[in-house]
């Protein structure tokens, strides 16, 4: 009887500890897009992304520790055109000289429905905003080489001009060149760190 107690009491224990364990996940840029789109003359979709970055997720099931941190770094956007790129990159866009990263903290994360939403500080060209947006997270699976991965996913939009960046013009027929309503797209694939 007491050993089948003290066997039970260590399985509750190590049972909590699982479903309460706290994960960290780091970017595997291999496998992962941090992109964006934006409307170009309001015809067509310009679509680009960024090369270099780095973050980490850390979750938990109760989602009290749960976080999400990244950082990117401007020089790296890539929309396929050189001479774009080279624009972006200048004082008229994201100013990566002066402004050399965009960084995102999240303070808090909760469950909405199906998705996860979150809360953070987006800054960017030296502007913070407060950014809420859904979260999809896919169930955990493991690689052949026995590495734990997990997919965070999320579409949302930003206004480009709440930070600063307002180069445009104008066009004959009243609209723009570039849009202010920037498409975020991520698509993350995180590996479990050793614990």
């Amino acid at each position: 009887m007491k050993n089948w107690l003290l066997g039970t009491t260590f399985a509750v224990v190590a049972l909590s500890s699982s479903i309460w364990a706290t994960d960290v996940y780091k970017i595997d840029t291999a496998h992962s897009t941090v992109g964006f789109s934006v409307r170009h003359m309001v015809l067509s979709n310009t679509r680009g992304s960024f090369g270099d970055y780095t973050g980490d997720v850390v979750w938990d099931k109760d989602l009290k520790n749960a976080k999400i941190n990244g950082t990117v770094k401007v020089a790296s956007i890539d929309t396929r055109d050189q001479k774009r790129d080279d624009h972006l990159r200048s004082a008229d866009f994201m100013d990566a000289v002066q402004f050399p990263e965009i960084q995102f903290h999240s303070t808090k994360i909760r469950k909405a429905g199906k998705v996860y939403e979150v809360t953070g500080q987006l800054t960017m060209k030296g502007v913070t905003r407060t950014v809420k947006f859904p979260l999809n997270v896919s169930d955990p699976v493991k690689d052949p080489w026995g590495n734990t991965r997990v997919n965070f996913s999320s579409e949302f939009k930003i206004n480009r001009q709440d930070y600063g960046i307002s180069w445009n013009k104008k066009l004959d027929n009243g609209g723009l060149v570039v849009g202010d309503e920037v498409t975020v797209q991520l698509d993350i694939e995180g590996v479990k760190a050793a614990n």
